[in-house]
């Protein structure tokens, strides 16, 4: 087996640009440059031969920076081909805004049923559990109430994310602006604060359309139907009161305000490395 063949091309150029700088030119044979260049390769291909879980190691990195830099790209792609957005944060928020609901609804509503089945794992003598899983409740949600059913509490879904959307982003830069003198980059501590508090602010925000759109989502198990998100907010307090629509919104807060925080953080970190 060839030693270059343990080496991947985009691996090749790596070594090669550490090694020399410059490409291998077919005139350097014999060189100083091409020495350092062989062997760096064989240096490496041995390494994978000896050790093949460095090819995985070596793959991973790139395709946990694909997965993270996607979002990213799309909104570059969109910024450079379309005139519709002012700036990064209007792009990415009128994408969240027009495209989540129908893309995001049927996971969501997969998530809210598994949820909410309480029976326990199947044991001798116990009746089995509604849903095996995500892909059986998908298929039981198709069969049982068709493909309409999949996207029940799609529309309260963007009714809860889309005002809370906005509110999220104008807290935090506020805050940020408040703490942070002028010319200065916010500190650590300043965005964790200030991206905790932005969370929970919008939660306090989307909790009531949260209850409404959890209870529309359920309504196909229970055999009940709501004719709209409307008659789920009149139906749900004429019989429980107002109080039914700020019901977890403490569990709410208390997860809001870690995962925002380390969100901004991540956010603000890789803006800074990448600019």
């Amino acid at each position: 087996m060839s030693r270059h063949s343990l080496v991947t091309p985009k691996q090749r150029c790596t070594l090669t640009f550490i090694c020399s700088k410059s490409p291998c030119f077919p005139w350097e044979r014999g060189s100083e440059k091409r020495r350092w260049r062989e062997a760096a390769f064989d240096s490496h291909a041995e390494s994978c031969r000896k050790q093949p879980w460095r090819r995985r190691v070596l793959k991973q990195p790139g395709a946990v920076g694909l997965v993270l830099g996607h979002p990213f790209d799309t909104v570059k792609v969109r910024l450079q081909t379309q005139t519709a957005y002012r700036g990064i944060v209007d792009c990415v928020v009128k994408t969240y805004r027009h495209e989540s609901a129908c893309c995001l609804a049927p996971f969501d509503l997969v998530k809210v049923r598994l949820q909410n089945q309480t029976e326990p794992r199947a044991q001798l003598g116990s009746p089995p559990p509604r849903y095996r899983g995500p892909v059986h409740c998908v298929a039981s949600i198709f069969r049982e109430e068709g493909p309409r059913g999949l996207f029940r509490g799609a529309w309260a879904l963007m009714l809860r994310d889309t005002p809370p959307l906005g509110l999220y982003f104008v807290t935090y830069e506020w805050l940020c602006r408040q703490s942070t003198p002028d010319g200065q980059n916010p500190s650590s501590a300043t965005v964790l604060v200030a991206g905790g508090f932005a969370g929970t602010t919008s939660w306090m925000i989307a909790t009531p359309l949260d209850v409404i759109k959890s209870r529309m989502q359920m309504a196909g198990l229970k055999q009940r139907e709501y004719r709209g998100v409307l008659d789920c907010i009149v139906s749900s307090a004429r019989q429980e009161g107002l109080g039914v629509f700020f019901r977890g919104l403490t569990i709410n807060s208390a997860r809001a305000f870690p995962v925002n925080a380390v969100t901004f953080l991540s956010y603000e970190y890789l803006l800074h490395s990448w600019a």
